[in-house]
């Protein structure tokens, strides 16, 4: 399943803050809850969800993570942990391989801008799939007005 929250104007952060970057990227594709101008940065920042996606998925971009070392490195619960990696996973923005019995998890592709392609290329296969819809129900409307007496 591919999940995303598109917005029509989303949020233009003009600064060199990397975390403030960071939180309204996220809050805008829908992984964490919409943040307001006033939102309180500190608490953002050391969240398990926001050090996951900075601290290990970005900074760390090339290494793989198991669900252990992740929730020893975050000092959260596998429940927390979970939640947080199936939605980035429902993003498409996040790979699962396995090695041996063990599930690692990094960035897709190891880079920010390349995961991001597949998001993209997720957008348009979507939006064409709702577009054919659309036809769909325009050709069948005009059908069943043309068809009445």
């Amino acid at each position: 399943m591919f999940k995303i929250t598109i917005i029509s104007s989303p949020t233009r952060v003009v600064s060199d803050d990397l975390d403030r970057n960071i939180a309204y990227f996220l809050s805008d594709i829908g992984y964490i809850p919409r943040l307001s101008p006033d939102t309180d940065m500190s608490s953002i920042t050391a969240s398990a969800y926001f050090r996951l996606f900075k601290e290990c998925f970005l900074i760390n971009s090339d290494r793989r993570w198991s669900g252990d070392e992740l929730m020893s490195y975050l000092k959260t619960s596998r429940t927390t942990l979970y939640r947080h990696l199936n939605k980035l996973k429902s993003l498409d923005i996040l790979e699962e391989t396995q090695e041996g019995k063990t599930k690692k998890y990094r960035i897709r592709s190891g880079d920010l801008l390349k995961a991001w392609g597949w998001v993209e290329v997720n957008l348009k296969i979507a939006l064409e799939g709702y577009k054919k819809n659309a036809e769909r129900i325009a050709y069948l409307l005009n059908n069943r007005t043309s068809q009445k007496p």
